[in-house]
């Protein structure tokens, strides 16, 4: 796992920051940022329009976060377009330009498997957690599609959780960002 702030890429000698190749991942407390109007969020969010890799959301964390009011739903629906959820009829596809959900990224065409849920218990009863912070089946499953899109970079309000499941996993390149 790598370190802090490497979101969008590696800061240039002028300050500015450099794009990566790196797909980035949103975790339940970046959409709650983005809908909280947190200056940080929204302008990691804006960058990443220009990169062809859409942010991945999966579909527990869209239901973690989502509410039926008209304000949320409404700042969702303009959220959602920047993104992909993968396997998800109606979601945006992936890559942008293309014309079916899956093209072009292998990682969003696959699904979980048994083996893949299986594998996020596994993280869940051995991964370190910071101070008395309860396991969380979602924050693993983030990370194991993350892995899945290596290399990879998670947003998240809990960068101690996110790289507590990350240290589970074998040679899982994957950067996680505080926002």
């Amino acid at each position: 796992m790598k370190g802090d702030g490497e979101v969008g890429g590696a800061l240039e000698a002028s300050g500015k920051r450099r794009m990566s190749t790196r797909t980035v991942v949103y975790d339940t407390g970046m959409l709650l940022a983005l809908l909280g109007g947190k200056p940080a969020a929204l302008v990691l969010h804006h960058s990443l329009r220009a990169v062809p890799h859409r942010p991945v959301i999966i579909g527990p964390v869209l239901a973690q976060s989502w509410r039926p009011d008209p304000k949320t739903v409404y700042a969702f629906s303009q959220y959602l377009k920047d993104c992909t959820v993968p396997q998800t009829r109606g979601a945006s596809p992936p890559i942008r330009g293309a014309s079916v959900t899956s093209a072009g990224c292998v990682a969003c065409a696959k699904t979980f498997t048994l083996d893949s849920y299986k594998r996020a218990g596994a993280m869940l009863a051995t991964a370190v957690l910071p101070g008395k912070k309860q396991p969380d089946a979602i924050d693993a499953l983030v990370v194991l599609a993350a892995a899945l899109h290596a290399p990879a970079q998670i947003l998240t309000s809990d960068p101690g959780d996110i790289a507590a499941y990350a240290a589970t996993l074998d040679h899982a390149d994957i950067a996680v960002e505080r926002v």
